[in-house]
C-alpha cells in the first residue's frame, strides 16, 4: 500500500439500516440513520452487529477517493474495519 494513502477515520458519517423483515431488506423503503457520528464511530457501530444482519447496514460518507466511496457496503466497510487495525 502507498504511504500516501490515507484515509481520515474521524471524517462526519452516519451508519443506516434498511428496515427489513424475516432478514431481507423492505422493498419501497429507505434506510435510516442509526449512528451519526464519524467515520470510526460508524465502523465500530456496524462491527458490533451481528454478521447475519450486516447486509442491512451501509455506511454514508464524503467520499475519501480511492477507497472510501459515498456510500460503504456491508462488504466494504469489514474490510475498511481491517484496515483501520492495519493502520
Amino acid at each position: 500500500m502507498s504511504d500516501d494513502l490515507q484515509i481520515n477515520f474521524q471524517a462526519p458519517a452516519n451508519l443506516r439500516k434498511w428496515p427489513s423483515l424475516n432478514n431481507e431488506r423492505r422493498p419501497g423503503s429507505g434506510p435510516y440513520v442509526v449512528v451519526d457520528g464519524t467515520l470510526d464511530d460508524c465502523i465500530r457501530g456496524f462491527m458490533s452487529k451481528p454478521a447475519s444482519a450486516r447486509h442491512l447496514y451501509e455506511i454514508h460518507c464524503t467520499p475519501q477517493p480511492p477507497l472510501v466511496t459515498d456510500v460503504l457496503s456491508h462488504e466494504h466497510v469489514v474490510e475498511l474495519a481491517r484496515l483501520r487495525e492495519f493502520l
